[in-house]
């Protein structure tokens, strides 16, 4: 599908794992969840996959599918779905990132995440994830 961009979440100890964007363009200097856009011939999971590898420097390995929101940029309609992910190692959980799209990360709960300034694709996401069953 044309458009479609994935977001990984990854949930610990109550907390979402959130970057900020660099600055620059629409979306810059904001939180969101990371991820990117699927390339053609590539599956969500292994866009995801690609995205932590090289944005942070980490393997992770997606789970199961959270929810998918629509949303406009740019005037382009453009789809995102959101996967649980689990980081392959568990000391990345808490490590310093190597960050190439980020100014910095952390973990956040979702009344945190409500008060920040959020990408408008992600937010659209929150719904989905106060359904969701973290364990």
């Amino acid at each position: 599908m044309r458009n479609l961009s994935v977001a990984g979440i990854a949930w610990d100890a109550g907390r979402f794992f959130i970057a900020r964007r660099v600055s620059g363009g629409a979306m810059g200097d904001k939180w969101e969840f990371p991820g990117g856009k699927v390339e053609e011939g590539e599956s969500c999971e292994e866009a995801l996959i690609r995205e932590y590898r090289e944005e942070f420097g980490v393997s992770i390995r997606p789970g199961a599918f959270l929810g998918s929101a629509c949303f406009e940029h740019r005037g382009i309609n453009r789809h995102v779905k959101a996967y649980r992910i689990f980081f392959n190692d568990t000391a990345d959980l808490w490590s310093d990132f190597t960050l190439s799209e980020h100014t910095q990360w952390r973990w956040a709960t979702l009344p945190e995440i409500e008060g920040l300034d959020f990408v408008d694709s992600d937010r659209k996401l929150l719904p989905a994830l106060q359904k969701a069953q973290f364990s």
